[in-house]
C-alpha cells in the first residue's frame, strides 16, 4: 500500500442503494430473497449438472461455469449490500479492494463465459458434422482457462491502478460497493491511468465479446434460415434463445455504466443499472437456461425420482 493511502483512508462507508428509511428494510427482505434464490438456482444446476452424465456436453460445460461465476460474484457484491440496509456499513480499505478485484474477476469471465457459449452454439448449427472435434474436451478447457486468466489480468490491472490513488477527499462511496467509478470520484490524485485502463479492459472485456457473439449469431441465423424444415428451424432457434436473453440482458445493463454518453448522469441511475447485472442477472440465468430446457428439465426429473425412491 502506498503511503499516501496509509496516511489517508483507512476505512470507506458504501451508502448503500438508498438513504429513505421507509424502504431500507423492504429492500433488505427483497434482496435477500433474491440472493437466496440465486444461489440455490445457480448451485442447484452445478449439482444437476455434476450428477447427470447426459449433460456433461460442451454447452453444459460453459453452463456449469458461467453458474459458478454467477455464484460466486453475487456472494462478493450482494451480502455487503444487505449490511448496508440496516446498519452504516463501514468497509476497510483492504476489504475494498478485495471486493474490486473479485467484482471485476468474475464480470470479466461471464463475458468470457457467454462468448464462447456463443461459439459453441455456432459451431453446433453451422459445422454439426465437425462439431465433437471442434468442441472436444481439451479446446473446452482451453476455453474456460483462457476466460479465467483474462479476468484475472484485467481485475489485477484495475485494482493495481486502484492501490496508486490517495482517497483524501472523503470516505464515502455512494453506491453498495467498491466499484470502479465512484471510487474514482473519491481520489485526489490523477486518475488518468485508472480511466485509461477501464477504457482498455473493459472496452476488451465487452466490446471483443460482443463483437465475437454478434458475428457467431449472425452466421446462425443464416444458417437457421437456410434450413427448409420448420421443425428444424424451431429447433435450431430454441437452442440459442436462452443464450440469446442471457447476454442481451448482462451486456445491456453492464455496457450502460462504462460506455454512456454523459459520465456525468444520475449516480441513482448507475446504481440501479449495477444492481440488475450484477444482482438480477444472476438470479435470472438458472431459469433462463432450465425453464424451456428439455434436458435439464428431465435430468431434474430423474434426479429428484432417485432422491425419492432411494
Amino acid at each position: 500500500m502506498a503511503s499516501g493511502n496509509e496516511s489517508a483512508v483507512r476505512e470507506f462507508i458504501l451508502l448503500g442503494l438508498t438513504q429513505q428509511p421507509e424502504l431500507q428494510l423492504p429492500l433488505f427482505f427483497l434482496f435477500l430473497g433474491i440472493y437466496v434464490v440465486s444461489m440455490v438456482g445457480n448451485l442447484g444446476l452445478i449439482i444437476l449438472i455434476g450428477l447427470n452424465p447426459h449433460l456433461h456436453t460442451p454447452m453444459y460445460y460453459f453452463l456449469f461455469n458461467l453458474s459458478f461465476t454467477d455464484l460466486c460474484y453475487s456472494s462478493v457484491i450482494t451480502p455487503q449490500m444487505l449490511v448496508s440496509f440496516v446498519k452504516q456499513n463501514l468497509i476497510s480499505y483492504a476489504e475494498c479492494m478485495t471486493q474490486l478485484f473479485f467484482f471485476a474477476f468474475f464480470v470479466i469471465d461471464e463475458c468470457c463465459i457467454l462468448t464462447a457459449m456463443a461459439y459453441d452454439r455456432y459451431v453446433a448449427i453451422c459445422k454439426p458434422l465437425l462439431y465433437r472435434v471442434t468442441m472436444s474436451h481439451h479446446i473446452c478447457l482451453v476455453l474456460m482457462v483462457s476466460g479465467y486468466v483474462v479476468g484475472f489480468v484485467g481485475a489485477l490491472s484495475h485494482t493495481v491502478c486502484m492501490l496508486r490513488l490517495s482517497f483524501c477527499d472523503g470516505s464515502v462511496i455512494n453506491h453498495y460497493m467498491c466499484d470502479i467509478p465512484p471510487l474514482l470520484k473519491l481520489s485526489c490524485t490523477s486518475t488518468t491511468v485508472n480511466e485509461l485502463v477501464v477504457f482498455v479492459v473493459v472496452g476488451v472485456s465487452i466490446i471483443v465479446p460482443s463483437l465475437t457473439i454478434f458475428v457467431s449469431y449472425t452466421l446462425i441465423l443464416s444458417s437457421i434460415l437456410r434450413i427448409h424444415s420448420a421443425k428444424g428451424r424451431s429447433k435450431a432457434f430454441s437452442t440459442c434463445s436462452s443464450h440469446v436473453i442471457a447476454v442481451s440482458l448482462f451486456f445491456g445493463s453492464s455496457s450502460f455504466i462504462y460506455f454512456k454518453a454523459s459520465p456525468a448522469g444520475s449516480v441513482d441511475q448507475d446504481k440501479i443499472s449495477t444492481v440488475f447485472y450484477t444482482i438480477m442477472v444472476p438470479m435470472m440465468n438458472p431459469f433462463i437456461y432450465s425453464l424451456r430446457n428439455k434436458d435439464v428439465q428431465f435430468a431434474l426429473s430423474r434426479t429428484l425420482k432417485k432422491r425419492v425412491f432411494t
